[in-house]
């Protein structure tokens, strides 16, 4: 996976030093990152617009229901 940006590069560096990454990973990342000019903060990517919801359609009832019928007769 490529860096994203240069702190994410300096990041990296510092946990190789520290030993807590493999010297291989490290290079996986910055083999995979080419000579990309990156940012120095990368930032949050924006967020998508939401969709409107679809909104249900009613049925109207044209006749009451069995028990509110006979409810009504008596």
């Amino acid at each position: 996976m490529p860096f994203k940006s240069q702190a994410q590069r300096r990041k990296f560096a510092q946990l190789l030093v520290e030993g807590k990454i493999s010297n291989e990973t490290f290079e996986e990342w910055n083999r995979e990152t080419g000579a990309k000019r990156l940012p120095e903060r990368a930032g949050r990517k924006a967020k998508s617009p939401k969709r409107a919801a679809k909104k249900k359609s009613r049925t109207k009832r044209t006749t009451r229901s069995r028990s509110a019928a006979r409810s009504h007769k008596r």
